[in-house]
């Protein structure tokens, strides 16, 4: 009895040593995520890998990782989502605000994190910031005042200004929101004392009548809100502020490094790299549902002297001093 017991066990040990074993058991302990993004170049997926870095995951050896992206095909989303869900992936990235709602539409069992949302409350997503419920959360970059601060920096770049226009995506916006944005720069611009032309732009195809009504508007320069697909037009939006000669401030960095004025708004790359931290507690054992959505805290000014220097402003020292980055 005693001999058949200790050759049994001989044989487990052997068969867990084993390199079949191993093998087994390091597939075992392999994440699976699935990355599906919508295509905006300001938020990378490596942002969020470097967040997985951090975390001790790297990519081949304790995770992987499948990428799935729309290349700003709104209408390939539930697709894409669909196609992550028959993967059985641990976990859903999901890089924008469609992309979490096609993702929340194609499963309610897989959990979702989303990177950088506007309004995941207004937009069904999570039921509030503190309790999400249900199997989504994530980092929130909705910020009502930021269209204050914005059209601050633009007054004390240009003191005599006396019109300035924003430029937004209504459908981007759930209706409370984007009356909390309109209601947020009324409110800015009579602290300010400058003239408000609110121009509304569907996407970029929008952009040259949008510039038109400015124009038409005697707007002096411009703030462009975050969207959805705003960023696919980068280039071309910061071409027309040039050519119109109008000085503008954008929501990210990307629009100043592309040759934009001025940028104020939440570091996305550091909300990237949260997603990986979301992603880890739920691979440990956490429920979305426990997961309160973050608001961003770490906000960037970028300025880009190039730019200011073709316009012909000076930019003063005290922007200067304030901005994080300062492009020259």
């Amino acid at each position: 009895m005693e001999l058949r017991l200790a050759f049994g066990i001989t044989l487990l040990l052997g068969w867990l040593f084993s390199p079949v074993a191993v093998a087994a058991q390091q597939a075992a302990n392999v994440a699976r995520i699935g990355w599906l993004g919508f295509g905006v170049p300001s938020a990378r997926p490596e942002d969020f890998l470097q967040g997985l870095r951090e975390l001790g995951y790297v990519e081949g050896r304790n995770v992987v990782i499948e990428y799935r992206s729309a290349e700003g095909k709104l209408e390939q989303l539930p697709t894409l989502a669909a196609e992550l869900v028959s993967l059985k992936v641990d976990v859903i990235v999901a890089q924008s605000t469609a992309a979490a709602l096609a993702a929340k539409q194609a499963t309610q069992a897989i959990p979702i994190v989303f990177g950088a949302v506007s309004d995941p409350v207004g937009t069904g997503l999570v039921a509030s910031f503190a309790r999400p419920g249900g199997n989504v959360t994530g980092s929130s970059f909705f910020a009502p005042e930021l269209v204050g601060k914005s059209m601050e920096l633009l007054k004390q770049v240009l003191p005599g200004l006396s019109r300035v226009a924003i430029l937004w995506q209504p459908p981007a916006f759930a209706e409370a929101q984007g009356k909390a944005l309109l209601t947020a720069a009324d409110v800015a611009a009579q602290t300010l004392r400058v003239r408000l032309q609110v121009v509304a732009a569907g996407g970029p195809d929008d952009f040259d009548r949008a510039f038109s009504e400015m124009t038409r508007g005697r707007a002096e320069a411009l703030a462009v809100l975050t969207s959805a697909t705003f960023p696919m037009g980068r280039r071309r939006l910061v071409d027309l502020a040039a050519k119109n000669r109008r000085p503008a401030i954008y929501p990210f960095r990307e629009d100043v490094e592309a040759g934009g004025l001025m940028s104020y708004g939440p570091n996305v790359s550091d909300l990237f790299r949260r997603a990986a931290t979301y992603v880890d507690k739920i691979l440990k054992g956490a429920k979305p549902a426990d997961l309160p959505v973050e608001q961003p805290t770490k906000f960037e000014l970028l300025v880009n002297l190039k730019t200011a220097k073709a316009l012909g402003l000076t930019i003063p020292r005290s922007v200067l001093e304030r901005a994080d980055q300062v492009i020259e």
